[in-house]
């Protein structure tokens, strides 16, 4: 019994120094799996009509993904290009200056007045002969003189609106028509816009991650009817602690094992998080809950990693 205290005390010296010289365990750094991800949202609140495409399915870039009732917008869209074929037909007009037929209306218009003057001018003078001889009443003659003078003026209205016709339109008035008609297909344009918008196509190449509204529903303006997760591969979401942010950088390599995975899987350090935060509460171990943290995303590089899901649990280590 007095020769094993000895050989115990040297066992426990070698542990403890050999535990000295080993080198410090690298940091594991939890996190998620996630996807890059974009909405494809509903500009105006329409019953969806038709779901085009089920969740989990791959699609291109402009591929349908939902349809939603568009014949509220089609009826304002008749109404807006009614609009402008009104504006058209009113500039050809202006261009293409009177009919032939309102210039003989008018010339004969003239014609009329001008004979109704003459009546009217030879009636006053004789009535004016016999009231200086006072065979007439004075008001006799006040009645003719006033015949004249309204023969006279609807001759020269009748002349005035001749040559406005014949002289032409003015180049303001065709300029206002011009911006009439611009503005009429400017709206009709928009709802065009809108019109196209109703079909809810895919913005990028991807992954349909989620279809939140089903045939009957009715979407509010705004509201996101298609998630689609996109880019080339997924990324590790982790939080790298503020004792080795110093060391971290943009481009280091990092090994990733995704939860139920046989082995690690390469990954490139895209970004980090200029602004500390608190340590995540699946991130916690130890005494971590009271750390700052910096988040930070991983790109993974291997051919499989595109087949992974998101939201996935993954530990990543800084490769050596």
């Amino acid at each position: 019994m007095r020769t094993e205290k000895p050989i115990v005390a040297f066992t426990l010296t070698v542990v403890l120094a050999l535990a000295a010289c080993s080198p410090a365990k690298e940091p594991v750094l939890l996190g998620t799996l996630e996807w890059d991800r974009i909405s494809a949202t509903a500009e105006v609140s329409e019953p969806v009509l038709r779901v085009a495409v089920a969740e989990g399915a791959k699609v291109e870039a402009g591929d349908l993904l939902l349809s939603l009732d568009g014949r509220r917008m089609d009826a304002r869209l008749a109404q807006a290009q009614a609009t402008v074929e009104q504006q058209q037909a009113r500039l050809s007009e202006l261009m293409h200056g009177a009919r032939i037929e309102q210039l003989d209306a008018l010339r004969a218009a003239v014609a009329s007045a001008q004979a109704s003057q003459v009546e009217a001018t030879r009636q006053y003078s004789r009535l004016a002969d016999l009231a200086g001889k006072q065979f007439v009443a004075r008001a006799t003659l006040d009645t003719a003189r006033a015949s004249r003078d309204r023969a006279v003026a609807q001759t020269a209205a009748a002349q005035a609106q001749l040559r406005e016709l014949t002289e032409g339109t003015r180049p303001e008035q065709i300029a206002q028509a011009e911006a009439a008609l611009r503005t009429a297909q400017s709206a009709a344009e928009e709802l065009r816009l809108s019109r196209a918008r109703l079909e809810v196509r895919a913005p990028r190449a991807g992954r349909v991650d989620a279809l939140p509204f089903k045939a009957g529903d009715q979407p509010p303006p705004g509201a996101s009817v298609a998630s689609l997760l996109v880019g080339e591969a997924p990324y590790a979401r982790v939080f790298i602690p503020s004792s080795i942010r110093v060391g971290v950088h943009e481009g280091q390599k990092f090994l990733v094992r995704v939860q139920g995975g046989d082995h690690e899987l390469h990954a490139t350090l895209r970004s980090v998080a200029r602004e500390p935060s608190f340590t995540p509460y699946y991130a916690l171990t130890g005494d971590d809950a009271s750390r700052l943290v910096y988040r930070a995303e991983l790109v993974l590089t291997d051919v499989e990693a595109r087949a992974l899901p998101a939201g996935v649990p993954v530990q990543a280590r800084l490769a050596r």
